[in-house]
């Protein structure tokens, strides 16, 4: 792929977020998904042959990103911080991408039909890695025994809810509250209570 077809599709894929985004799947349209990324609607499809082909993309690179802090978890690391580590990330992420993170979300809730095989494949692979991580670590005594599978959906549950709940959040908190530096302070203290063997 040349670098001009590469900032196309990344164009097309900012553009479908922003279109998905607002519209959702089905309201969303190729026409919108073409101005918004300031293209016209035959380019658009020469890249991409239908809308549910660019939402397919879009969530692909999606569980791409959210899935990369737990890949630089460090197997040699020290325990604890590279789970505080890898919570930090995550509290990162839904500050900075808040609708991508209600995006994916939206895809869960529909039941998953574009990524069914990537959920059961690609996801459960990297995860599986990561048990066998965090299991070596609590027979080494280096981590309090927990369930290591319930311990990444809490990390997800708990970060990903600052992004996709950000407005009850911020209803809840406030003004003048930052609700990612006072969350990741909390889940810091909490992980920390809880993994320390």
């Amino acid at each position: 792929m040349t670098r001009i077809q590469q900032k196309n599709r990344d164009l097309i894929l900012a553009g479908a977020l922003e279109a998905f985004s607002a519209n959702g799947l089905r309201g969303a349209t190729i026409d919108q998904i073409a101005k918004a990324a300031g293209l016209s609607k035959p380019n658009v499809l020469y890249y991409f042959p239908s809308k549910d082909d660019i939402h397919k993309a879009l969530l692909t690179a999606l569980l791409d990103m959210w899935l990369a802090p737990m890949q630089q978890i460090d197997p040699a690391g020290e325990p604890l911080e590279e789970v505080l580590a890898y919570v930090r990330a995550k509290m990162l992420m839904s500050r900075d991408f808040p609708r991508e993170s209600r995006l994916f979300a939206h895809e869960i809730l529909q039941g998953a039909p574009h990524l069914t095989e990537i959920l059961g494949g690609g996801l459960r692979e990297i995860v599986d890695r990561t048990v066998g991580v965090l299991e070596g670590w609590m027979a080494e005594g280096r981590l309090a025994r927990v369930e290591p599978r319930h311990l990444i959906f809490s990390i997800w549950a708990m970060t990903q809810h600052y992004a996709d709940f950000e407005t009850q959040v911020r209803a809840v908190l406030g003004e003048g509250r930052d609700p990612v530096a006072e969350g990741g302070a909390f889940l810091d203290d909490l992980y920390r209570k809880l993994l320390t063997p």
